[in-house]
């Protein structure tokens, strides 16, 4: 019953957020690297975004629904968006919006019906009868749409019902997140046309594809104004780059002048997809922030990937709103990205500077934790490289970069030196820099020459340990 009638992709994600913390992790690693070496496969940019919004804050965000309320809200789910509830994103709703607005319909809004709805879901559900399950979730959906605009009105009327109706559900955005809700399932039948037509995972929408995807859109499936936002919002799930939904907006102008596509329907694909630019980089200031790295560098892509084709597929170049929203947007990111480039190299030299004997003692070693944190830093500098241009970090990321080259490059050498001529009480310390020091280098210079310094480690080493027993 649960994944009937829904499209693969959206099973897809259902399935994802259900998987473990460590099989998340892996699976994390695994489509990032395929990613960053471009041999990424079909719909890796999305698995990973939504492992991204698995692992942030989990347990605590996790929604306490019963079935009931879950099948009350399955035609939400493809707009459902994690990110504060606070922010505007046209026609989504925050994730943590739904709970409450859960709670509002059954206390508030229509509390008897809501009540039988729920006892009549479970009996049906315990019985196994699918059909009447559906029947009844339909039927209560139907008694919402028609209340909540009766509600609305008496707020429009009473400012101090409208304060006790924010109050009573208690989000940020409480009148807008009602109306979305409202809308999209007023809307959930066209919609449901409309996602059936669409394929599951786009992965270039241009040429012929991008034709008949307009075509969909610009149907009588699509001409209600809500319908029509909705629809939008729907295709931009099965993009495997978000961003090329812009592309329908030049395609209605004939062109990039962005004041043509400011006239047109289509200026509400642009808004969008800034709206989904700004998210992923709230959302790479989380991963940043909590230390936890989650496919950092497949996200500096996805960022980068859709400023680029912003810059590429519209003509910024006058005075616009868009313009300025995307220049406040990258500046942004810079400062962002730019503190936390410029923490490297000092990381590194202090894991890695040489220290006196009487700073070592035979259980000196250093910390696996700030080794595995400065090396996740550093393959976050050399992926930085990569972005440099269109997020505007060259100047910071060149400096600190050359700053880390020249301390691999010194500073290994004076390494070995110590590990080949270290006592037994020193030899765990200085191994375990040079260690840290070929993670680093095969981040920095590649796994060959990572493995010669390895090699050489390993020299020293055994060297030590011939010149420590001659003289014993």
């Amino acid at each position: 019953m649960a994944a009937e009638g829904r499209p693969a992709i959206e099973r897809l994600r259902a399935f994802l957020r259900e998987l473990k913390p460590e099989a998340r992790t892996l699976l994390t690693r695994e489509l990032e690297r395929g990613l960053l070496r471009g041999d990424g496969m079909a719909g890796a940019e999305m698995v990973l975004a939504e492992l991204r919004r698995s692992g942030r804050d989990r347990d605590e965000s996790a929604l306490h629904f019963g079935e009931p309320a879950r099948l009350f809200f399955r035609p939400i789910e493809p707009f459902v968006v994690d990110d504060a509830a606070d922010r505007v994103h046209r026609g989504r709703i925050a994730r943590a919006a739904l709970e409450p607005i859960w709670l509002w319909i059954n206390n508030a809004l229509m509390p008897e019906e809501a009540r039988a709805y729920g006892i009549q879901v479970e009996e049906a559900l315990g019985a196994g009868d699918t059909g009447a399950v559906e029947h009844l979730v339909r039927s209560f959906q139907d008694r919402v749409v028609r209340r909540i605009p009766e509600m609305l009105a008496d707020v429009g009327r009473d400012d101090k019902e409208r304060r006790r109706l924010i109050t009573q559900i208690g989000t940020p955005r409480a009148l807008d997140d009602v109306k979305t809700v409202r809308g999209i399932l007023d809307a959930r039948d066209g919609l449901a046309v409309l996602g059936g037509k669409l394929p599951d995972h786009i992965r270039d929408l241009s040429g012929a594809r991008m034709e008949a995807v307009k075509a969909l859109i610009d149907s009588p499936l699509g001409a209600k104004s809500d319908l029509f936002l909705y629809s939008l919002v729907l295709l931009m799930g099965r993009l495997a780059a978000p961003w090329q939904l812009i592309r329908l907006a030049t395609r209605a102008a004939g062109g990039d002048d962005v004041a043509r596509i400011a006239e047109t329907p289509y200026a509400l694909a642009v808004d969008i997809v800034l709206d989904e630019i700004e998210r992923r980089v709230r959302e790479l200031g989380a991963d940043l922030k909590s230390g936890r790295g989650i496919a950092v560098g497949a996200l500096l892509k996805d960022i980068h990937d859709a400023v680029r084709g912003l810059r590429t597929e519209l003509d910024l170049s006058g005075e616009s709103s868009w313009g300025r929203r995307l220049a406040a947007t990258r500046a942004e990111i810079s400062s962002l990205l730019s503190a936390e480039i410029e923490l490297m190299p000092g990381r590194v030299r202090r894991l890695l500077r040489p220290r006196p004997a009487n700073e070592i003692s035979g259980k000196t070693m250093l910390d696996p934790d700030e080794v595995a944190e400065a090396e996740a830093l550093v393959g976050f500098v050399v992926a930085c490289r990569n972005y440099a241009g269109e997020l505007a970090i060259n100047e910071v990321t060149q400096r600190s970069f050359g700053e880390l080259q020249k301390c691999l490059d010194t500073g290994t050498r004076t390494l070995l030196d110590a590990l080949r001529t270290a006592n037994v009480q020193e030899r765990p310390f200085r191994q375990s820099q040079v260690d840290a020091a070929v993670r680093f280098c095969g981040k920095v210079f590649g796994q060959e020459y990572a493995a010669l310094l390895a090699k050489a480690a390993e020299v020293a080493f055994h060297g030590g340990e011939r010149k420590t027993a001659a003289h014993g």
